[in-house]
């Protein structure tokens, strides 16, 4: 069974860092890591918390939504 991962890490209480996403071979083209983002994105809003996406991949795909930029710092 393949698995897609995200680490993150706390960088304050209200501040996380995307620091790496992980999609296998076997799950790419499926839009795993768009979902992985976009989780990481809702879980912040309900949060209350912003995001420094280290992750190149997390950090295009939050450039690409318009709508997930506030939760940028």
């Amino acid at each position: 069974m393949a698995t897609a991962e995200m680490a993150y890490s706390r960088a304050g209480r209200k501040l996380i860092n995307i620091d790496h996403t992980e999609v296998p071979a076997a799950l790419r083209g499926r839009k795993v890591g768009e979902r992985l983002v976009r989780q990481a994105v809702e879980d912040a809003r309900r949060e209350g918390i912003t995001i420094i996406p280290l992750c190149p991949f997390a950090k295009t795909q939050i450039e690409r939504h318009a709508e997930w930029q506030d939760v940028l710092r």
